[in-house]
Order: structure tokens, then sequence, then C-alpha cells
């Protein structure tokens, strides 16, 4: 690809090239990926910048390695390290004066206001690949419709306007979001068949709309006469469930717990399976139990692999075998729409005593945050981090301990990280993942996570799928961590 002559064609000096598409989702396909395009990278973020002879890719510490696996020849892969923004060091490698372009349909309004004071020129179309949405199937009824009494709003967050309409939309595998965009007003909801007629709307309304400028893309919000900028009411909304929300979600994980314990017997009784052999039966294993899609592309990751906090690839190359570490992280999709998230490791055979402090340690971590006390994701993060850093050399923990789950498998708030977010305290009903890990790409990696939710001012757990006995060092746990672990089944 001419990078140079795009810059050319556009009268730009750089081009920020985005992984997402124009309603701003995680996980777009593949081939409406843009950021995929241009430099191989198949993570679920980081974007890209071209500039003068140069394409710089931006990754947080879960895709450290992999982008360094995947990026084409010529990607100059930039690791961020934790409390690092992308848009700050993109920023910095604009020269004064230089015009930064970017597609106005693939940037949030609040994300391009964040670029300041730099030389912006906004494109209608993506000059990597324009792509052109596809029919989508007509949603079907998971919920009722939520009352939002509110001034005329405008939504085009997929997973507000499916919470608030109570729709889903399951053709599309990873989402049960329906693709829609959604004006609210005192007569009631009007959901849009596709964007260019929320496009006309917009053009056409005269009145004040209330916007969530991080949602909207700037596209969008341009054509948007009477803008009133406000947060979204629906992230709160969404993050706090209904106890029919957290019963449905009980349910899903009864299936998700059988689908993850059929692997597991898979593994046990068979030899020689490949990652890919693995990643396509545990998908057998959902639809079995009745899952509607899966909520995001299995990960199955042997032995160095399974240091690749996001590895996506399910080789059919890499072999388990005796003595062999693989960490699966998976969920689905069932009638409520709400995604499950688990992730577990198993070994084929006898494991090897690092193998087995390591998980351990893994496990203190994830015991001590599911017990504790503590109000806000921003501490529970911290007490991970007390127990998994520097507890092996060379093994490193550099991702958030959890997030909250929902219509999207990735939801905020709540968040246990050590972002701004993460203050928020987190309150009864609401749902999240906590997910210590520990990795090392010259050995393995180890994961466990559990989804789980707020009752009482209590955190318990949706996961009953038990832990591998052989793999934990009793010896390594405390007498109230050994106490604490007799709620979960050790297999």
């Amino acid at each position: 690809m001419q990078t140079n002559s795009i810059l050319e064609k556009y009268k730009i000096d750089y081009l920020l090239v985005n992984s997402t598409n124009e309603y701003l989702v995680e996980y777009p396909s593949l081939s409406e990926n843009a950021r995929y395009t241009l430099t191989g990278f198949s993570g679920s973020t980081g974007d890209a910048l071209i500039a003068q002879d140069k394409i710089y890719l931006f990754v947080d510490g879960r895709y450290h390695t992999q982008a360094d696996l995947e990026a084409k020849k010529g990607v100059t892969v930039v690791k961020l390290q934790l409390g690092q923004k992308q848009d700050d060091e993109i920023k910095k490698l604009i020269e004064p004066d230089k015009v930064l372009g970017i597609v106005a349909k693939k940037v949030s309004q609040s994300r391009l206001e964040g670029f300041g004071d730099i030389n912006i020129k906004l494109l209608d179309k993506d000059p990597i690949n324009d792509y052109t949405e596809p029919h989508r199937e007509i949603p079907s009824k998971a919920d009722e419709p939520k009352v939002l009494n509110t001034k005329p709003a405008y939504f085009s967050n997929l997973e507000e306007v499916s919470y608030l309409t109570g729709m889903r939309d399951f053709s599309k595998d990873n989402s049960a979001k329906i693709w829609q965009k959604l004006f609210i007003d005192e007569k009631g909801q009007r959901l849009f068949e596709d964007s260019k007629s929320a496009e006309e709307f917009l053009k056409n309304y005269e009145g004040e709309l209330l916007v969530d400028k991080t949602t909207i893309n700037a596209y969008d919000y341009s054509l948007i006469k009477h803008p009133i900028h406000r947060p979204s009411p629906v992230k709160t909304m969404k993050a706090v469930k209904s106890d029919r929300e957290i019963e449905a979600y009980k349910k899903a994980f009864e299936r998700t717990d059988k689908a993850v314990m059929a692997i597991r017997e898979y593994i046990e009784s068979n030899d020689n399976l490949s990652e890919y052999d693995i990643s396509t039966r545990l998908r057998e294993e959902f639809i079995k139990y009745g899952a509607k899609s899966l909520s995001f592309n299995s990960i199955v990751a042997i032995n160095e692999n399974s240091a690749l906090a996001h590895y996506a690839k399910n080789s059919k190359d890499v072999i388990l075998k005796d003595g062999s570490l693989v960490l699966i992280d998976c969920g689905a999709y069932y009638e409520s729409g709400l995604a499950t998230d688990i992730t577990r490791v198993f070994v084929k055979g006898k494991p090897s005593e690092l193998q087995r402090k390591v998980y351990t340690t893994v496990l203190k971590a994830f015991l001590n945050a599911f017990h504790s006390d503590l109000k806000t994701g921003f501490e529970i993060d911290t007490l991970a981090h007390t127990i998994l850093d520097n507890a092996f050399d060379g093994f490193t923990f550099g991702h958030g301990l959890g997030h909250g789950i929902g219509i999207n498998v990735h939801e905020a708030p709540p968040n246990l990280s050590q972002n701004e977010i993460a203050k928020t305290e987190i309150q009864d009903n609401m749902t999240f993942t906590i997910e210590p890990g520990l990795y090392n790409p010259k050995h393995f990696g180890v994961r466990l996570e559990n989804s789980c939710y707020k009752k009482d001012g209590k955190i318990h757990s949706f996961v009953k799928m038990g832990y591998e006995g052989k793999l934990i060092d009793f010896g390594l746990l405390s007498e109230q961590e050994k106490e604490w672990l007799e709620e979960f089944k050790i297999l």
C-alpha cells in the first residue's frame, strides 16, 4: 500500500487509521477494520498513524508481543506502558503546522476535540478501506423497553440502543447488539433502519438534541444543529443490572460452565490436539448448550502463546502435548443477549513446579480480590498488584484486573484497573470480571477469570467452574485462602 500517495491525494501530512467502525464498536469484523488492513495486527484495540514514509502502530500491554508477531514489515510498534495514553503519544508525533487526517465517522466527537489545536482535516471516506454496512436480520425482543425521562436525545452507541429498546440481533457473531441508531422524545422511541436514514433525520431536525460526545461519531455530531452535551444516563443505568438480568446471567453461566467443563474433559481424553481443534470443539459445546453465538472469538493458547493476553490465532500447528499448558478464554450469548466471560488454564499430564507456582499465585490474587471489601475497582486492582508484581522473575501482570459485562462483553462502569473510571464505586447488581494473570513470553501465561456480581455489599461469582487441583501448590496458600477456596470446586 502506497501510504505516501494517500497523504498526497488527501492533502494531509498524517492519517489516523482506526480499528473501529462508524458505531465505534470494540470488536468490528476484520473486513471493516482499517487498522488491520494497514498493519496486519488483529488485536481488539489500538490505532495506527501514517506519517511520511512511516507507519506507527500503538498497542497496550496486552498486545506487545502479539503486535511484534503480526505487524507487517515496515510498521513501527509503539508499546504503551501502564498510564500512557494512545492519543497523547500520537500528538507528540504531529509536527507543528502539519495536517492530521481523521475519518469523521470513525472517531468520537470527544476524541476529536481531545486533539486540541492540532490542524485536523476530517475525511468523509476511509482511504484504507471504505466499508459498506451489510444487511442485518430483524432484531428479536429479549427484554422490555426502558423508560427514559429526557429531552429529545440521540443514541448511536449500539449497546445503549439495544438496552433501551430491549432488542437483540444474533445474526453477527460475537455480538447481540442491534445495528441501529435511536431517537427518543416525549412521544417514544424511533429506530432508524440504516445509517442513511439516521443522517437524513439529523440533517432535517431543527430542535435541540441531547448527545454524549464520547459515543457519537464526529460525522453524526456535525449534522446536529443544536446539540446539548450530556454524559449518557444509559451508561450508569445499564451498569446496574435488574434482578431479572442477574437471574438471566446465572442461567447463562450454568450453560457456560458446562461447555468449559466439556472442553476440559475433551482435552483430558484426547492426545495431539491443536489449538484449532480445541477452539472448534469449544464452539460446538457452546452451541450444544444453547448459545446463540460466541461473545468473542475464543482464545485457545498453548504454552508460550498463553503469554499473549489476547492471543487470537488458534493455530492448527500448535499441539497440546504431555506437560503442555493451555489457557482458554471464552464466552457466549444466550436468549438474554448478555455476554458471558470465563478463563481457565489446564495442563496435559503432569505440571511443572513453575506452572504450579505461577498458577497458585494467580489464584491467590483472585481469592483476595474476590473476598475484598474494598469499594472501588481501582482499590481492588491495586490489591492484586501487591500479590502479582515481582512475584516471579520475568512474569508480569500488564492489564486491568477486570471489566464490566453486559450486552457487550466489555462495559464501563464498573472497571477494575488503574484508570480513572475504576475509582467509581462498585454498586450492588453491577456485573464484572475478576481476572488476574501472570505472563512470560519465554514460558507461558496464566489467567484465571470469573465473572461476578455484587449483592448486599459482597462479591458473588456467576462462574461455578472449579480450579485444577494438580496445578495448585497448597503450601503457597494461607489458611484463610484455603478456606476461601472451599467455595469453589477443586477438579
